[in-house]
């Protein structure tokens, strides 16, 4: 068949990355999904999924409409695995396999699927031996199969899965099953890649039961049988992938030594079994017309030189991404999903909670703490000092009466490698000052609540009172009469009246681009509001209040995350309060509805494309009660 819309999962690893080039070179568009970040070598035509799939979603697939999907996304340990496999296996074989096809099998367009299985499936009585052997056992299909470890009980629990399927949607889609030998590649975590790069290092190589016997097939053999696979519909059931011919591990070693010959190993001792397995390839050659092609004489070479130019990248790859949340007091939900925001990005990003109190309780959730000085013009180049000698790359600031300061430096800090994700000034003036805020509604025609200096420029019964300047709840005085709103503004500094307006208040959680354009929103009322702060609050959906919402945004010229706080009356109007240009304290909400506010202004700050990131809003709701949660560690030295 035709291959036209393929998703790949486990698209960035070792077939992977093999597979997704033949895929797009045949003309087909190509969605991948996979935990690690976007391949530097896939172009912009390929629709990348950066995360866990285990929480993909039928409509995330159904937007695609894949007439074929290739599952590769797993995880494995070496030949022994541990105790702390279990879990892992689980959730990124078992439940992950699972998942996927749960959300796949009902998709109207799927023709076909194709999925990577193992020959650890085989019964190893069939090919591990007590002594070295001759000759390798050739496994069939028809073999007995008793999984030899966990990562073999997944792969074959999938298969089983897929059998049943097939009882019921063989009318719809066809399946197969590759069980495939011992893979090795470019980029991969095999022994061979693992020999490679310790001898370009000159270290002896630790070499375990030269005489053992494996049919090694390469991630460029692997993905092109699993490529034709995919296109044979007729081919259906258990096919094995290998080459057919089985290699000793010395002969890995000869191929290695022409390569480097001054190569030292070191040979130990193990209580593993002699294997000698080699696959049968009967049905393979039968059902598409090829085999493997590469052999370990043109295939090493090939992975010496992919690993030649990698240890020179890793020699110069720039510093580890650090991000600096500042003001985070204790904004631990805020710190944890910077973090794991950040980590989408690079494996090896940190979190530097900064804050002027010391005692701050930040100081023990992030990665590291920054007891910081004040931010004013006082202490810019204190401020920037500090951020170079911690290798800070990202900024974000968390509380309204920072904002200006980051918003007018950030040229120099810029000027020094350092992206603060903050709106412009003259944006941010307009949001914190209430009244300008309320005049810039009425001069464009908005539903702003009105705002005045003069209490007798409201024309209102009932009033509300605060602060021009700063946090909305600060000092607020609500529902009051004419005269007691009189009173209530002589205690304030900078009084302002407005209407009492009633209705459902909400909060609206939005995501602006460096191009002030919004990416996406989430609606959420606020259920329970204490100190101004949302305690429990429930997203909802209104297409007539998000797309007003909307519009708003556009006319603030904002950047980055936002909340506006709004009333929605009987009649379905909305009357907006404010707006601030920040990560709101419950905007961690709207993250789990698919707004991927952090992640997004993450990669912007660093020079990435978020324009081929997707909003996706799952497709129920979120609610969220902000409980306390105890939190321990444990040791001897604290």
């Amino acid at each position: 068949m035709k291959l036209n819309r393929v998703f790949v999962s486990g698209g960035a690893g070792v077939i992977g990355l093999e597979i997704v080039p033949r895929l797009v070179a045949r003309g087909a568009a190509v969605l991948v999904g996979d935990l690690k970040p976007r391949p530097a070598a896939f172009g912009s035509e390929i629709v990348y999924r950066q995360g866990d799939l285990n929480h993909m979603t039928p409509g995330e697939l159904e937007d695609f409409a894949p007439d074929a999907f290739i599952h590769l996304a797993a995880t494995f340990e070496r030949s022994v695995e541990t105790y702390g496999f279990w879990a892992e296996n689980f959730r990124h074989n078992v439940q992950l396999s699972h998942q996927l096809m749960s959300i796949a099998r009902d998709i109207a367009s799927l023709r076909r699927v194709v999925f990577a299985s193992s020959y650890l499936i085989y019964d190893p009585s069939l090919y591990q031996f007590d002594a070295p052997r001759e000759t390798p056992r050739p496994l069939v299909e028809t073999d007995p199969v008793s999984p030899r470890n966990l990562t073999g009980m997944a792969k074959f629990a999938h298969e089983m899965e897929l059998r049943f399927l097939n009882g019921f949607c063989a009318d719809r889609f066809s399946s197969v099953c590759a069980r495939i030998f011992r893979g090795y590649g470019r980029n991969s975590r095999d022994v061979i890649s693992r020999w490679v790069r310790s001898l370009l290092k000159d270290e002896t190589i630790t070499v375990y039961r030269p005489e053992g016997m494996f049919d090694y097939v390469y991630a460029a053999d692997a993905a092109e049988g699993l490529v034709r696979l995919a296109e044979a519909a007729d081919v259906t059931g258990i096919v094995n992938l290998g080459t057919g011919r089985s290699r000793r591990v010395q002969d890995v070693l000869d191929t290695l030594g022409r390569h480097f010959p001054g190569m030292r190993t070191e040979l130990h001792e193990s209580d593993l079994a002699f294997e000698a397995s080699q696959a049968d390839v009967s049905l393979l050659q039968a059902g598409i017309g090829w085999r493997p092609e590469y052999d370990l004489d043109t295939a090493i070479p090939e992975i010496i030189e992919h690993e030649r130019v990698a240890a020179s990248e890793r020699r110069s790859a720039p510093v580890p991404l650090a991000v600096l949340v500042t003001s985070a007091s204790r904004k631990t939900p805020l710190l944890y999903a910077v973090r794991e925001a950040a980590r989408r990005i690079g494996t090896d990003a940190k979190v530097i909670a900064g804050d002027a109190n010391p005692q701050a309780l930040c100081a023990y959730v992030a990665d590291e703490f920054w007891c910081m000085p004040p931010t004013n013009p006082q202490h810019i180049a204190e401020v920037l000092d500090g951020c170079r000698a911690r290798d800070i790359s990202v900024i974000l600031p968390t509380r309204d009466g920072e904002l200006s300061f980051w918003a007018e430096n950030s040229t120099a800090f810029e000027a020094a490698g350092i992206s603060i994700v903050v709106s412009p000034a003259a944006s941010l003036r307009l949001c914190l000052d209430k009244l300008a805020f309320a005049q810039h509604g009425r001069t464009l025609g908005l539903p702003f609540i009105p705002a005045a200096l003069d209490i007798d420029e409201i024309d209102a019964v009932r009033y509300v009172v605060k602060e021009r300047y700063g946090a909305g709840s600060r000092a607020l005085g609500l529902d009051l009469d004419r005269a007691a709103a009189l009173a209530h503004a002589r205690t304030l500094e900078a009084p302002i009246f407005q209407p009492f307006v009633t209705g459902r208040e909400i909060s609206i959680d939005a995501w602006l681009d460096r191009s002030h354009r919004v990416k996406g929103l989430v609606l959420r009322r606020r259920d329970l509001v204490v100190g101004g702060e949302s305690q429990v609050t429930t997203t909802f959906r209104d297409a007539a209040v998000e797309a007003r919402a909307a519009a708003i945004l556009d006319t603030l010229r904002l950047r980055g995350p936002v909340v506006m706080q709004a009333f929605v009356d009987a009649a379905g109007a909305v009357h907006v309060i404010e707006c601030n240009p920040r990560f709101g304290g419950a905007s961690t909400t709207a993250i789990a509805a698919g707004l991927d506010t952090l992640y997004w202004s993450v990669l912007e700050a660093r020079g990435g494309d978020v324009g081929g990131c997707r909003f996706r809003r799952i497709d129920g709701e979120v609610r969220q009660i902000r409980v306390a949660q105890d939190s321990y560690s444990y040791g001897r030295d604290f």
